[in-house]
């Protein structure tokens, strides 16, 4: 069965088409308009074994939020849509990635039910042009249109690139493990019988 998905979002403020396969081997084919960003989601495509690919247009000349927030939302359904029902799939994750001074740890249960725990002290500026208060709203829509309970937490950790950079990758790996399909599983891995 492929496990693949198209999105497309279009409103007032953007415009973005998804491709998704999650069985894939890590190939990305990303253009946002925001270089920075550009680069964390084909980390996520490269560690996350996913092949994605992102056309997004967006309102950069007012801000980037836009675009960030609606490619989470679009990306999010994506996953929603290609995984069906949750059959035999895994259902939780969980990564930790270090990189440099940083270590990132993520947690992932696709349950249905959305929830993000974001607890990642970085300093208030910019990487580049990308603002670094813009991970936590691209995840969390990422997470609501899933419908995925997310944990990342950053234990240690200085530099802004390295801290949003290591939570793309121990994401990404996470939820790779949550995807996979484990022939042990018999349904779906609840006591309720549906995720």
């Amino acid at each position: 069965m492929a496990r693949k998905a198209t999105v497309k979002r279009k409103t007032k403020e953007t415009d973005i088409a998804v491709n998704l396969d999650i069985d894939g081997s890590g190939q990305a084919a990303i253009e946002t308009g925001i270089p920075f960003f550009n680069h964390m989601l084909d980390a996520f495509s490269r560690h996350g074994f996913f092949n994605v690919d992102i056309k997004a247009k967006g309102d950069l000349e007012v801000d980037f939020h836009h675009t960030v927030e609606d490619v989470g939302l679009a990306l999010g359904q994506a996953f929603k849509d290609a995984l069906g029902d949750k059959h035999g799939i895994r259902r939780f994750g969980e990564a930790s990635c270090p990189l440099d001074e940083t270590l990132a740890k993520v947690v992932v249960d696709l349950s249905g039910r959305p929830y993000l725990s974001y607890n990642v002290k970085i300093r208030p500026g910019r990487v580049g042009d990308f603002d670094t208060d813009l991970p936590h709203e691209f995840f969390a829509a990422f997470a609501n249109q899933l419908g995925m309970n997310l944990h990342i937490d950053v234990p240690r950790g200085e530099n802004p690139h390295h801290i949003i950079e290591a939570c793309f990758k121990a994401f990404a790996r996470a939820l790779d493990f949550a995807t996979q399909i484990d022939p042990r599983v018999q349904g779906v891995l609840s006591t309720k019988g549906s995720l």
